[in-house]
């Protein structure tokens, strides 16, 4: 059975942060998951703004690579530290201008809604959240920190929430 190449979506997941951005890229055809490749970016520079184009540059040759049709990001959750949190929304704000630049699509997502669609509950641990992505992705493990599988967490969630407007807009 031959399928349709314009029936497969790949989205790009990010996690941002300021020393460790998580990446991950999962394929969708016909219902069925894929994992294309994930990693994460170690931040490096001697000031915050040259960590900023790290982020930038390391996404922009990442999404120039796979060439994902859609990005889910996830959203800056409120920290006790407003400083880190500033540091974090910048982070984001780099990631997500890198997937602009390619006239990406770009979702946001709470951490807790991430982890919902995933594990059934928006208070699920790290490991959970990584034992469910491998699972869905038909893996018994998913090689690298938790950073990583956090963003595929991401790109699977925005793939099944994308499913479910499709379906809503059906009826």
């Amino acid at each position: 059975m031959s399928i349709h190449p314009s029936s497969a979506i790949s989205v790009l997941g990010i996690d941002p942060g300021s020393n460790i951005t998580g990446w991950g890229i999962v394929r969708e055809c016909s219902g069925r998951l894929e994992l294309v490749a994930n990693g994460v970016l170690r931040v490096k520079g001697d000031s915050f703004p040259e960590r900023l184009a790290c982020i930038y540059h390391g996404l922009h040759g990442i999404i120039e690579e796979f060439h994902p049709e859609e990005a889910g990001v996830e959203q800056v959750f409120t920290a006790k530290n407003i400083a880190s949190t500033i540091k974090l929304a910048q982070a984001r704000g780099a990631a997500i201008a890198a997937c602009a630049s390619f006239h990406l699509a770009v979702q946001d997502y709470e951490p807790t809604l991430v982890k919902k669609t995933l594990v059934g509950t928006g208070r699920a641990e790290k490991e959970q959240v990584a034992f469910m992505v491998a699972r869905l992705l038909g893996k018994t493990h998913i090689e690298g920190p938790l950073d990583s599988t956090d963003a595929l967490a991401i790109a699977v969630c925005h793939l099944t929430l994308r499913r479910f407007r499709r379906l809503e807009g059906l009826s």
